[in-house]
């Protein structure tokens, strides 16, 4: 066996751990988006593969045997091509994916389904934003220069912003409900636009939000072909054969 993960989630490195306490001969690859990747207990790969032919090529000439995409929901473009060049090499593949935020009592959602519908959502008077989409989904935002925006990012920008009013924190997740409350109050934060990335790691931002009465932009999840699923790192680590690691 060797498997080859698709990761650069929270997810993904607790199922880096699990597959390295088992044993399993693995890669662990990242799209490379972020400059300072955090470190993994197995060998790393870092960059593109070249579309689906790429992705194929690898596979077969690294002998991978098992396929886990566990990129964000949002990175459409990799979750297509894992899809496509496992069914061109006869790859078994599974996606460690969780399920997506259910709007909850004291929600305020407007949910779009594009980066164009989230920046007309926003209102045209002056507000305090927090953007918390990641970095290549700003630019459309310029054209609603009024507001003042909040970005999180995991590396500092490498240039300038395309927007005159935005303020940049440095950090890297999960954060506590906690931070995500004082973040917001300390920012005067009025609008929220997020993704509908699932799971516990990024919660707390909906949850903050929901405390203190905030709207949300909310951003679904983009259409992906059907492929196997699992919610959590036991399932996975079933579905490579191997006993479920508890606390993972």
């Amino acid at each position: 066996m060797r498997a080859l993960i698709l990761g650069g989630t929270h997810d993904a490195n607790l199922l880096a751990d699990a597959v390295a306490r088992a044993g399993i001969d693995a890669v662990y690859s990242y799209g490379g988006r972020t400059r300072a990747p955090a470190s993994q207990p197995l060998p790393t790969r870092i960059g593109g593969f070249g579309g689906v032919d790429g992705l194929a090529d690898y596979i077969r000439r690294e002998g991978v045997t098992h396929v886990i995409d566990a990129t964000h929901p949002f990175a459409a473009e990799i979750s297509r091509n894992a899809v496509a060049a496992c069914a061109a090499t006869a790859t078994p593949l599974i996606a460690l994916e969780r399920a997506p935020w259910a709007k909850m009592p004291g929600d305020t959602w407007i949910e779009v389904h594009d980066i164009a519908a989230a920046v007309a959502a926003l209102p045209d008077a002056p507000a305090r934003v927090f953007l918390a989409i990641g970095r290549q989904h700003i630019a459309p935002f310029g054209t609603k220069p009024q507001h003042a925006y909040t970005l999180r990012f995991v590396d500092p920008p490498a240039g300038a912003l395309p927007l005159p009013d935005a303020d940049v924190l440095v950090s890297r997740g999960p954060f506590t409900l906690a931070d995500e409350r004082t973040m917001m109050r300390e920012r005067a934060i009025a609008w929220i636009v997020a993704r509908n990335s699932g799971g516990t790691g990024a919660r707390a931002k909906i949850d903050a939000a929901r405390e203190l009465d905030l709207p949300v932009i909310m951003l679904t999840r983009p259409e992906l072909p059907e492929r196997p699923r699992a919610e959590s790192v036991d399932d996975v680590m079933r579905w490579l054969g191997h006993r479920a690691c508890l606390g993972a």
